[in-house]
């Protein structure tokens, strides 16, 4: 049998990139760790679940539409987009998850040779995507846990076609003001395009935080990321979109797969939008009550704490932080070990319900030296 030559058929940059492993399912994990039960404060999930509208959705599809391939654009949930933010709903392209719309970002977008700047310590899919892409991607180490506006303009050149910012940033929770983000599209230009994450963007209160599809009038460079993983429940969907101009987006259009949204999550993502039982709230009130909670508990053992914005925080370990995991794992407590995103110490926790919480805090106190 003749084998494949792999080092002439995959490109250096595939076969030189480190993927991503992902965890074993959670049956798995606890017969290996032997926890009777397991706390999953590891991926920014919402526990409160779906909105109640979301959630008959999912519970009422028809068995018998699964043999039908969704709307391969996802038309209704479009239309519902851009209703909601004011945009014709041409504007809007929905993507199965945040990975596959930066994806297509990046290949409408950059060719060989060309560069994206984003940041080290941020949503590392951005880097990966380019990297595994065959695209360069600069990283810009953060000032001040927050993306260095200043450093990124000095590290773009004119092969720079996208810049990314995570607005809140995962996982140090700082966010640009409204002032700083338009400061910044101002000092890029036309000439490259600026996306805006804003996967985290309903867990943030703050009046100064920017709605960046408010701004895509003024600013035709720019893509608004969103999904309906986090704040809306539906991680287990793989649902999320971007917003932008109408020749930016047609433009991003050529490179979308289409039907790779599947019909449940269409609908569910639609029922999310609609719904009125203030789900939104609670889960802002969970995550903020949360948040002061176990700040509060983790100061007390003088152990040093980045909470922001978002559904999470991050903390300083005076132990390796993949052996922090390990030892948690034991008491069924499921954290982000942080050497990955280039925090090495340092672990993010998911912020959720009280139960969890005291669990979390009562099995660290265990381990810590």
């Amino acid at each position: 049998m003749t084998q494949p030559n792999l080092d002439r058929l995959v490109p250096a940059y595939v076969r030189e990139f480190e993927p991503y492993i992902p965890s074993k399912p959670d049956a798995e994990l606890m017969k290996l760790y032997g926890c009777p039960r397991l706390f999953r404060l590891n991926n920014n999930e919402n526990p409160l679940g779906p909105p109640p509208a979301a959630q008959e959705v999912i519970r009422r599809f028809p068995p018998s539409q699964g043999a039908l391939y969704p709307s391969g654009d996802s038309y209704y949930l479009r239309q519902a987009i851009g209703e909601i933010q004011g945009v014709d709903p041409d504007q809007v392209l929905v993507g199965n998850g945040a990975n596959e719309v930066i994806a297509f970002v990046i290949k409408a977008f950059c060719e060989p040779g060309d560069n994206i700047v984003t940041a080290d310590r941020t949503f590392a899919v951005y880097e990966w995507v380019a990297v595994f892409s065959g695209i360069e991607a600069r990283v810009i180490p953060l000032k001040d846990e927050g993306f260095d506006d200043a450093a990124m303009l000095a590290a773009s050149d004119e092969r720079t076609k996208v810049l990314f910012v995570c607005n809140p940033n995962n996982p140090t929770g700082s966010y640009w003001s409204r002032e700083k983000l338009t400061a910044f599209l101002d000092a890029v230009g036309g000439e490259r395009i600026v996306v805006v994450d804003e996967a985290y963007c309903e867990f943030v209160e703050k009046e100064d935080f920017p709605n960046g599809i408010s701004l895509l009038k003024a600013y035709p460079n720019l893509v608004v990321f969103r999904t309906f993983s986090k704040m809306y429940g539906l991680a287990a969907l793989r649902i999320g979109y971007l917003v932008g101009a109408p020749e930016v987006v047609d433009m991003i259009r050529r490179t979308c797969v289409v039907y790779s949204v599947n019909r449940v999550a269409q609908e569910a993502a639609l029922a999310a939008l609609k719904d009125d039982t203030g789900h939104v709230q609670r889960t802002r009130d969970l995550v903020r009550e949360s948040r002061a909670f176990l700040r509060e508990e983790l100061e007390k053992l003088r152990l040093p704490v980045i909470a922001g914005e978002g559904n999470y925080l991050i903390v300083k370990l005076p132990l390796s932080d993949t052996l922090a995991y390990r030892k948690l794992m034991r008491e069924g407590i499921m954290i982000r070990p942080m050497t990955g995103f280039r925090y090495p110490n340092h672990i993010r926790i998911t912020l959720g319900l009280p139960e969890a919480m005291e669990a979390f805090l009562a099995a660290l106190k265990e381990i810590l030296p």
